[in-house]
């Protein structure tokens, strides 16, 4: 597989348990209109309807899912200067 930028591909990490519950963790990569980002998304077990006893496979392709889904849908601002 070539470099996970050029496919704009969302790769799973691992999951965490932590106070507020069990997350599984994906690193996001790409490169769109000259623009490289990277991103973390965590999301919650609980919230993607999954069971921690279900199959790992179902865990994470229904938390990737969604954690794509919420990040398309993200619109990000610029804070501007005056902050720094």
């Amino acid at each position: 597989m070539e470099d996970i930028a050029e496919n704009n591909l969302i790769r799973f990490k691992n999951i965490s348990k932590k106070k507020e519950g069990m997350f599984a963790n994906f690193k996001v990569k790409g490169i769109k209109g000259g623009a490289t980002f990277t991103a973390s998304i965590a999301v919650d077990i609980d919230a993607a309807n999954v069971n921690p006893g279900d199959s790992l496979e179902t865990i994470i392709e229904e938390c990737a899912r969604i954690g794509v889904k919420e990040f398309k849908k993200s619109e990000f601002r610029f804070e501007g200067l005056s902050t720094i």
